[in-house]
């Protein structure tokens, strides 16, 4: 499977309890990446995709669910426990730092992960925001 998040400068994924990942242009960004794939995630994070045309799969247990190939956009919960399963690491990020709730629960060099490219896009809510493919060593 394949991973989206986004993530502040010490690797939060929330703060405050609200989602850092709301911005139009990343959400166009997921849905030209993701172009016929499937995308999974949950009821909390499909809420900001309504209304966009893609193949979203909306499920709780989203990333038990998704299989290889598969993306899951991920904001309100860790993945180490799918971290075997992940095949690459798509992360936005926003070039900040917030008092996070919630930090990404594993470095992705720490568990073979290589940054395989990187790309800086001006976004909606934020100047710039810029792209990481992360994808396992072989």
């Amino acid at each position: 499977m394949k991973i989206i998040l986004a993530l502040d400068d010490d690797n939060g994924m929330m703060f405050n309890k609200r989602r850092q990942s709301q911005d139009i242009e990343v959400r166009k960004k997921i849905a030209e990446i993701t172009a016929g794939k499937r995308l999974w995630m949950n009821g909390y994070s499909g809420r900001q995709f309504r209304d966009m045309e893609m193949d979203l799969c909306i499920e709780e247990d989203f990333l038990g669910r998704a299989e290889q190939g598969d993306y899951c956009f991920v904001e309100d919960r860790g993945i180490l426990e799918a971290v075997e399963k992940i095949e690459e690491l798509i992360i936005f990020r926003w070039n900040r730092r917030y008092p996070s709730d919630l930090h990404l629960d594993f470095l992705p060099r720490e568990k073979g992960f290589v940054c395989t490219g990187m790309e800086e896009f001006p976004g909606h809510s934020h100047d710039k925001i810029t792209m990481e493919v992360w994808r396992r060593e072989k």
